[in-house]
């Protein structure tokens, strides 16, 4: 137990909850001290010298002295890479398992007594010694993993594989982001992250580290290119990054560096290259389509500690509803579960739920809920019967349930890496949609176990089925989130298929995409906080997550009305506009930090409902494109530089840039513009880039321009969809996406495309299949 642990324990022993996390925490230490191999003496392993290569479909094998490594290039471009007979599959990551083989990608001979795959698209260069070079057709190295280094026990194989490290090389000007959800992002710095899904802490400030969703998934963008490296693997690592420097020392670059160190789990890699439109494509073919919520929610919801009972609830919606502040969605913490039991209602506070629930829908307001994966472990609740009876419970080395300390009191945890299971638990959704619940918030399922000192969670030791393969937490409690997210999103599949499913979940892995989107993670409370929360949206997208979104206000403390102000504006702009707090952080609506900040908070909302077609076309876009809603600057133009290294704004599609205002008392700022013409969209005012700009940025707004010669779709007056079009620059076009409104079901949408032009003094806007566009245009600018 270390000094901070010390101090937590003794902050909490005085309470009957922290005396029981006092006992939980002491049961975890006992159980990974009989559950877990002890580690003995070590032998240090290099591959050694290749000896021989064996050609097959995509590439090949290349043996080497004391290991071998497979290289695979999928037919889309993609590269596998796996040390010591690891396959591509089993894999939680991969939605439909290994791609097809690139038939014309073939293993040669190379120089120096090395060997290399050639394809159309990438080479993959493999030295006599295992180093491995991505390069580009035209030969430019994007990347360079040095050979990997194993820590083999000397008494026989480890349980789950040896630790292990790679270190690897990348240009000296490049810039890696990624790596899930990160707060100091989105460029990363210096520095060493680790990888190891966390429950609250001090939230996600910008010291915060690591946070609730981590990825091994690094992008890193260069001039020579961009491309995305996944090391699937599941187990706690760390990842040290270290930028290069161009012209250090005699005039030589320094190489930037990626140093990847895992406690365990196979040494294999996916990479992908190519324009970032291009990689980020070629992720979700590997990872899965992202999930297209339902068109209410990409409305403003609110949440706030459960609120205090059903006429609470009222209120608060009838308090948006009499000041025209629109609303998509109210969520409800554990405070309306009987005794924070998962899948029950407090008939008390909450009687007539599912009238109530009718009542909100009538109004445009639907009900969604926390689910968090503790079960109470109390004989007689259904839950927890049920569980048992099916043998759904985490167990240890013994065979016992694994039980941990949460909000209900003792609880168990449902493996969400049975099969079986997760069946179970999708099947008890059906209670939630009873209740007239539209969808679910998975909270607290890191997941998080309360423990006075060491880690809030379950011991490592604790076994999971790993569909069929046993291992044991390790292995399974990165992926922890993500399965859960399976469950729910196929659970309610099976219990509603005539409607899209809505699970937004806090924690999860590569690949949540599929199921949902995520919650960024608690706020911290302060600027800080604000900085952070465009960070992780802006990391997590370039993660394979398009739907992400803060819990604005910060979810504890007390935000000013100028903060509260500048983060209800940011947040307009985000996928998940959600705003959240814990129960003893006081309120987080509007009118309650005063008229001005209502009358702000108003205008926000008002423009995120006007523009709720172009939410649904970008979220449409993604599904089929991987494209982020909210994208970095230098998206279009990677190999500017100075976009790079911009982080105080982001491109909302390709048609919008918004800047807000992270800084306290800022009533102008610096926007930095990538190449072309833009609007202003509040003033009119022209600004041609790249160059940076300054701009107006009252309490009343944030900045916001509009790309010249930008179609896109927003709500009209009568309610129907018209088209915006930001004048293109005289002798250039320009153009924009319309994915009419599908519903919240699964009917089939149609992408049309739009192209605009000045001719003769006028903006003309035509469907890029030849005729008019069939919506009412309006032209701005």
């Amino acid at each position: 137990m270390d000094g901070r642990d010390l101090v937590r324990s003794v902050k909490v022993v005085g309470t009957t909850q922290g005396r029981r996390s006092v006992r939980s925490a002491w049961r975890r230490q006992r159980a990974d001290a009989v559950g877990l191999p002890r580690r003995g003496a070590e032998r240090a392993r290099v591959p050694g010298l290749a000896r021989d290569a064996e050609p097959q479909p995509g590439g090949g094998v290349v043996r080497f002295a004391r290991s071998s490594l497979r290289v695979r290039v999928a037919a889309g471009g993609a590269v596998f890479c796996g040390w010591d007979d690891s396959a591509p599959e089993p894999s939680y990551a991969l939605a439909d398992g290994c791609p097809e083989a690139d038939a014309r990608a073939e293993l040669e001979p190379d120089k120096d007594g090395g060997w290399r795959v050639v394809s159309e698209r990438v080479t993959v260069a493999v030295s006599r010694y295992g180093a491995v070079e991505i390069r580009t057709p035209g030969g430019k190295v994007l990347r360079r993993d040095l050979p990997p280094r194993w820590w083999d026990p000397v008494s026989g194989p480890a349980p789950g594989g040896a630790r292990w490290v790679q270190r690897s090389e990348v240009p000296a000007d490049a810039r890696f982001f990624g790596l899930g959800g990160r707060a100091a992002g989105p460029r990363l710095r210096d520095g060493v992250y680790r990888l190891w899904n966390s429950g609250p802490g001090g939230g996600s400030g910008a010291g915060g580290d690591p946070l609730h969703l981590t990825m091994p998934v690094q992008l890193v963008v260069a001039d020579a290119g961009t491309h995305l490296v996944f090391h699937d693997n599941s187990w706690d690592g760390r990842v040290r990054l270290r930028e290069g420097e161009e012209g250090a020392g005699s005039g030589h670059d320094r190489p930037g560096s990626s140093e990847v160190r895992m406690d365990g789990g196979p040494v294999r890699s996916w990479t992908v290259v190519g324009t970032p439109a291009r990689v980020l494509h070629g992720w979700i073919s590997l990872t899965g389509a992202p999930a297209v919520p339902p068109r209410w929610a990409l409305g403003h919801q609110h949440a706030l500690g459960g609120f205090g009972g059903a006429r609470e609830v009222r209120r608060i919606a009838a308090g948006h509803r009499e000041r025209g502040l629109p609303l998509s969605a109210l969520h409800l913490d554990t405070g309306h579960h009987r005794g924070h039991r998962v899948f029950t209602v407090d008939r008390e506070r909450f009687a007539g739920l599912p009238e109530l629930a009718d009542e909100l829908r009538a109004d445009g307001v639907r009900l969604v809920s926390v689910v968090d994966p503790a079960v109470k472990a109390e004989p007689g609740y259904a839950v927890y019967d049920g569980g048992a009876a099916a043998e759904a419970f985490v167990r240890d080395a013994r065979g016992r349930e694994v039980r941990g300390e949460a909000r209900a009191g003792e609880s168990v945890f449902p493996d969400f890496t049975d099969p079986a299971v997760r069946s179970w638990w999708g099947g008890l959704y059906a209670e939630r949609l009873a209740e007239g619940f539209s969808g679910g918030w998975h909270d607290r399922n890191e997941p998080v176990a309360f423990a006075a000192f060491g880690e809030p969670t379950l011991p490592r030791s604790a076994r999971h089925a790993m569909e069929g393969r046993g291992g044991d937490h390790r292995e399974g409690h990165n992926v922890y989130g993500l399965q859960m997210a399976r469950a729910g999103y196929e659970g309610l599949s099976r219990l509603r298929p005539e409607e899209r499913p809505f699970v937004f979940s806090r924690s999860g892995w590569a690949g949540l995409q599929r199921y949902g989107g995520t919650s960024s993670g608690h706020a911290a409370t302060g600027w800080p906080g604000l900085r952070a929360s465009l960070a992780l949206v802006l990391g997590l997208g370039l993660c394979g997550v398009p739907y992400s979104g803060p819990d604005i206000g910060a979810f504890t403390g007390s935000p000013s009305p100028e903060l509260c102000t500048r983060w209800f504006q940011l947040g307009a702009w985000l996928p998940l506009f959600r705003t959240c707090a814990a129960g003893p952080a006081g309120r987080r609506e509007p009118w309650e930090f005063g008229p001005r900040v209502l009358e702000h908070a108003r205008a926000a909302l008002r423009e995120r409902e006007r523009l709720l077609p172009y939410f649904g076309t970008l979220a449409q876009l993604a599904r089929r494109s991987g494209a982020p809603y909210v994208r970095p600057v230098w998206w279009a133009t990677p190999r500017d530089r100075a976009l790079r290294d911009c982080e105080d704004a982001f491109l909302l599609g390709d048609a919008l840039l918004v800047a807000p205002v992270l800084e306290p008392g800022a009533v102008r700022r610096t926007v930095r513009l990538p190449r072309g013409r833009w609007y202003d969209t509040a003033t009119g005012e022209v600004f041609d880039g790249p160059g940076r700009v300054r701009v107006d940025a009252p309490l009343s707004r944030i900045p916001v321009l509009a790309r010249a010669g930008s179609v896109l779709p927003v709500a009209a007056e009568d309610g129907g969809v018209e088209l915006e079009v930001w004048a293109p620059a005289p002798g250039s076009r320009g153009g924009g996406h319309v994915v009419a409104d599908g519903g919240d079901g699964w009917a089939r949408t149609t992408v049309e495309r739009f192209v605009s032009r000045t001719e003769g003094g006028r903006v003309v806007v035509e469907h890029a299949d030849g005729g008019e566009p069939g919506y009412r245009v309006r032209v701005r600018g």
